[in-house]
């Protein structure tokens, strides 16, 4: 059958709208999968990312049952998320408490019946587990039926952390307050500067080194305790520490208390928060540093003052300092200060001639350096070229540091040198001695001895090598003694020396004849001196004088005798003769020729000569034996001399003299009148005798504080020192024993009579010249 084009069209057009209603189907449902693929996956992607989510939601109905995720059940510590609220508390140590169950089922009724959100936190007993619960009635549209929406959240880690910085907060707080409290109770001034520089923050010892009331006040009227420097304010200073991001430290004097006091000052930067400072006192720091630089000066002027250089090296080798004796001794130039490095000061040294001269000085310098690591002192000795002697001594200090002593001893070792040959010298003057000498020390040992002592001992000198003691050496002597017992005696004599230190002594007959005399002498040493002299010879020599002693005393008795005699036997015919000479005069024999008057005359004058002289004899001998009779009264002292001068003056007119008496007007004097008349009339007779026509004589008369001053002086021919001497000595014995006339009586009787006043008789005398004689009577 065929059909008509329009019914193929037809045809044609319902098979494809079919086929196109089928392709749209297709496509549709096509679509439709995809779109409930797309809804699978998002919902698997939802409750993934609700597994994931920090918290999850659990619906809670109006029946108390629960839905939810099994999540919840391990939050809640529980095997399995349960069906209802009530299991939420699974006992046995699992689950929610039952408080906590209770205050949950209360929160979620309340949420279910009013609508009103709450939020708590649970704990899970038994774990770490922190859980914060927020609640509100469900979206109708979620959960219908007046269903409460819960999410939970887990937050253990945010408690711990939490709990961790509530920890750090609180301990911050309590460091932050035990820094308050330290800083207030600083004893040293603090404060904070904010900013802009203000002072923001002081403690109690800023408040009382400015005087303040309180912290506050002294903020408040921005008191500063430092006082402007150089032009530079206290907060200037600290900005300038701001600005520049580093400390500053300084040193400045404020006003505390009413004192100035060296303060030490430090400005910190805390970056954009201000700047920090405190204030520490070192006025006692700085009064114990100038002490010690006055010590440490002191000191050093004091090792000035040794005779020992001393200098000291710090532990860089560098030199510290140097005593002017250690620069002197190594010639150190002038100007070379603190610093001088040990090998450059070895090395310079060296050519100024002040180190000993040796093969490898490198190697010897390299040496001395390691001085400086020595565990102890060392000690050396350096001869120089120069002939000069050091003792070096090289203390190393604990700190590394050096200290050298350098001592010179060139006249130390020429000292012992001499004294070394002192005491050889000694030795041998000790052996040389005629005296027998030995030395004790105080414990009775003989020390030292010379070679006669064993001999005047008559004693072995081999028993003398032991050094016996005291009592040994008396046991050996004691044989050789005339009586043996006198040996403990010079064991006395040994102890007084050395124990009792006095000086004793004494005599010993040895059996031989001889006699010793023996002596201890004690020694500024301690020890004892015992001498021994052999006196035998002595000892004759003293009785042979004893024996002459006693003839002179003899001769003396016959002299006084033949005084006596002499007195009488001259006085009484020299009195006969003048007598008879007088009657002659007068004529009672008739008269007489002139030549029989000069005889007359002539005889007179003789007898009143040698009566003079026999009186000057009998005086003289009476004042050396002291019997001279002195009767003194007060007399007048010019009309005295006066006296004295007139009975001269035919004499002084017959010599063609002149005779000037001047002084002694007031004068008054205690004495004699015979005798000191005799004495002044004396030197004036000299005077006149020894003194040419024209010539003059002075006799002056002064007062003096202590007494009288009588002075006779001519410009006649004078004497000569010894001519002086022979005048002063009268008569002397010759070689002979015969008396020998020096010059008469006169002067000699004259100091005698004078010296019997209490006064002294002055002479001098020059040859040509003339002479003084000056007479003192007190």
């Amino acid at each position: 059958m065929e059909l008509s084009p329009i019914v193929l069209v037809l045809i044609g057009l319902l098979l494809a709208t079919w086929t196109a209603a089928a392709a749209w189907m297709m496509l549709a449902a096509s679509a439709r999968a995809r779109g409930a693929e797309t809804a699978r996956k998002a919902s698997r992607r939802m409750a993934r990312m609700i597994d994931e989510a920090p918290a999850i939601p659990l619906v809670i109905r109006t029946d108390g049952r629960i839905e939810g995720s099994e999540r919840l059940a391990g939050w809640f510590g529980l095997d399995k998320l349960p069906r209802f609220l009530s299991e939420l508390g699974g006992g046995q140590g699992k689950g929610l408490s039952q408080d906590q169950v209770i205050a949950l089922t209360e929160h979620v009724r309340r949420a279910q019946k009013t609508a009103a959100p709450f939020r708590m936190a649970l704990t899970v007993p038994g774990s770490q587990r922190s859980l914060a619960v927020r609640g509100a009635l469900a979206d109708p549209q979620v959960f219908p039926g007046g269903a409460a929406l819960l999410w939970v959240f887990d937050f253990s880690e945010s408690e711990n952390e939490l709990a961790r910085l509530r920890a750090d907060a609180a301990r911050a707080r309590g460091d932050f307050a035990a820094l308050v409290g330290l800083i207030e109770a600083a004893p040293l001034p603090m404060w904070f500067r904010g900013p802009d520089t203000r002072l923001k923050l002081v403690n109690g010892a800023y408040v009382r080194a400015v005087g303040g009331n309180s912290a506050e006040a002294v903020v408040a009227g921005q008191v500063e305790l430092i006082e402007a420097v150089e032009g530079l304010t206290a907060a200037q200073v600290a900005a300038q520490a701001a600005e520049q991001r580093q400390p500053v430290e300084r040193v400045v004097a404020t006003t505390i208390d009413g004192q100035r006091r060296s303060m030490r000052v430090s400005d910190l930067p805390l970056g954009d928060e201000g700047v920090a400072g405190y204030a520490v006192d070192i006025e006692e720091t700085e009064e114990q540093a100038r002490a010690l630089r006055a010590f440490r000066d002191a000191q050093r002027q004091m090792l000035d003052q040794l005779g020992v250089g001393v200098a000291q090296f710090d532990a860089d080798h560098r030199l510290g300092f140097a005593n002017q004796p250690f620069r002197r001794t190594f010639a150190m130039r002038p100007g070379v200060g603190e610093g001088l490095e040990f090998e450059r000061f070895m090395r310079e040294s060296r050519e100024a001639g002040r180190t000993p001269e040796v093969r490898d000085f490198p190697a010897w310098r390299k040496e001395r350096i390691e001085w400086f690591a020595a565990d102890e002192a060392i000690e050396e000795n350096w001869p120089l070229g120069d002939g000069t002697h050091l003792r070096i001594v090289a203390q190393p200090m604990p700190d590394g540091s050096l200290v050298l002593i350098a001592e010179d001893r060139t006249e130390q070792l020429a000292l012992a040198a001499t004294r070394d040959t002192l005491l050889r010298t000694r030795t041998a003057t000790f052996d040389s001695l005629f005296e027998a000498l030995a030395v004790f020390a105080p414990d009775g040992h003989m020390q030292l001895w010379n070679r006669r002592f064993a001999i005047v001992w008559g004693i072995d000198p081999d028993e003398l090598d032991g050094h016996p003691t005291a009592e040994q050496l008396v046991a050996l002597i004691a044989p050789n003694l005339d009586n043996p017992k006198q040996a403990q005696g010079i064991g006395e004599v040994v102890r007084g020396a050395t124990l009792d230190r006095k000086q004793t002594g004494g005599r010993v007959a040895l059996a031989d004849g001889r006699t010793l005399e023996v002596a201890g002498v004690p020694l500024p040493d301690g020890n004892g001196l015992l001498t021994v002299l052999d006196i035998t010879d002595s000892q004759m020599a003293e009785d042979a004088l004893r024996q002459r002693n006693k003839a002179l005393e003899a001769a003396d008795e016959v002299k006084t005798r033949f005084l006596a005699n002499m007195s009488y036997e001259f006085r009484t015919p020299l009195t006969s003769i003048g007598g008879f000479a007088e009657l002659l005069e007068s004529g009672a024999a008739g008269e007489l020729t002139d030549q029989g008057r000069e005889y007359v005359a002539a005889i007179i004058e003789s007898v009143q000569r040698l009566t003079a002289q026999v009186e000057n004899v009998l005086d003289l001998s009476q004042s050396e034996a002291g019997l001279l009779p002195i009767s003194k009264q007060r007399i007048d002292l010019l009309p005295f001399v006066t006296k004295v001068v007139r009975d001269r003056e035919a004499a002084i007119v017959d010599g063609g003299l002149s005779l000037d008496l001047r002084g002694g007007a007031s004068a008054k004097i205690s004495a004699d009148e015979r005798q000191l008349g005799r004495a002044i009339g004396q030197l004036l007779d000299n005077a006149i005798s020894a003194t040419p026509k024209g010539g003059k004589i002075l006799v002056d008369l002064s007062r003096r504080k202590d007494g009288v001053r009588i002075v006779v002086s001519d410009n006649g021919r004078g004497m000569t020192r010894a001519e002086l001497s022979r005048a002063l000595d009268g008569l002397q014995s010759d070689a002979d024993g015969n008396l020998e006339r020096r010059q008469g009586l006169g002067i000699p009787l004259t100091r005698q009579l004078v010296e019997a006043h209490g006064g002294t008789l002055d002479i001098v005398s020059r040859k040509g010249e003339g002479t003084t004689a000056s007479i003192f009577i007190p």
